[in-house]
Order: C-alpha cells, then structure tokens, then sequence
C-alpha cells in the first residue's frame, strides 16, 4: 500500500487500517462451540485529523449464512495529542485552514521512546452506550483500552474493555476483551478479516 499524497499528514500511522473489511470472528474465547459472526468493517479518511469507523455484525449459522443483525459500533479514531486551532468543533466551529501537522516530520515529534504513537478512540453501540479509548498504535499493530464508558439510564452493565489490532499476511485481526463484574478482563469477541477496498475506496 502507498500513502496517497493527499493524506492528513497524522494520519500516516493509521493509514494500514483504511478500507474496507470483512470476515468471519466467534464469540467469546474463540472455541469451535462458540457463536460465530460475521462482519464488515471500514476505516474511512475523512478529510480531517481522524479516521472515521463503522463495524457492522451479523450472527451466523454453522454453514456461515447469516442468522440476523448482531450489532452496529460507529466512532472516530485519531492520534492522541493537544488541541490545536487546526481542530474542528466543538459543534459547527470550522478550523483553521493551516493544518497542524503539515509534514510527516512534524508528525513525528509525537512518537513515543518506544516507537509507538499514543492514539484515542471513540465507538458509540445501540442502545445508549459511549466508549473512550487510549492506546498506542506501532507499525501495523494497535492496543487500546477504555478510559471512561459513558451510558443511558437503561444502557446494559458495561465496566470497560481493551481492543487489539494487527494486520498479518494482508489479513485484519482483531480481539475485543470486557471487564467482567469482578473486575478481571473477559474474552468478548475475535475476527479475521480480509481487504475489500483500498484505503483510497473504501466504500467499493
């Protein structure tokens, strides 16, 4: 994959997620009699200083037909650095138009002393419920976890969770993990997944 030459500058470390995605993942730890799902996912160049995502689900049978919808996750994933004037918003507030990271250079002032960049994601779910994540992003491999989860009156009990992305031989894996009730992190979900765009397509 090549960088498009019109790509926001920070989000070069991010560019391997960009596309469109799908496969086939399993509930749970991933035992062969766990539920399976499958699942479409895209990393979109918005044009700003984030990547915007959307994760659809679908249950399957054993024969991998779809059974009905299982869920829609929707959210914006950037690197994590101070605000800038070059930032949108809050609300309709254009920014300026001098981005604030214009080089590559420049961008690498924000690498961490082991290589990585700090990253901050956001995912909204049905059903009323936010999740805040940081981590840190490393070549094609990417950690992140909750730092706060925000939810509705009637939102399900939800204590946190930690992500894991990497992409292996051209394919996306990812393992999603949540807090249990007691504290200790659970095996929730995990997928491969194959390129279905390119990152300048996405939506083909």
């Amino acid at each position: 994959m090549e960088l498009p030459t019109d790509l926001t500058p920070e989000l070069a470390p991010l560019y391997w997620l960009l596309g469109s995605w799908e496969g086939e993942g399993r509930l749970g730890s991933g035992e062969e009699s766990d539920p399976t799902f499958t699942q479409r996912v895209t990393f979109r160049d918005s044009g700003l200083e984030f990547v915007e995502y959307r994760a659809e689900s679908w249950l399957t049978d054993e024969s991998g037909s779809r059974l009905r919808p299982l869920s829609v996750e929707s959210g914006f994933w950037a690197l994590d650095r101070p605000r800038a004037d070059a930032d949108v918003g809050p609300g309709l507030h254009p920014a300026d138009v001098v981005p604030a990271y214009k080089t590559a250079s420049e961008v690498e002032q924000l690498v961490n002393a082991d290589g990585s960049y700090p990253i901050t994601a956001t995912i909204s779910h049905p059903g009323s419920l936010t999740e805040l994540y940081f981590g840190q992003i490393k070549g094609p491999q990417l950690q992140i976890a909750t730092d706060a989860v925000m939810r509705g009156e009637h939102a399900a009990e939800y204590n946190g969770a930690t992500r894991m992305f990497g992409l292996v031989n051209s394919q996306l894996f990812w393992r999603w993990d949540i807090r249990g009730a007691d504290g200790d992190m659970e095996p929730h979900a995990s997928a491969i997944l194959d390129r279905r765009a390119s990152a300048a397509d996405p939506g083909r």
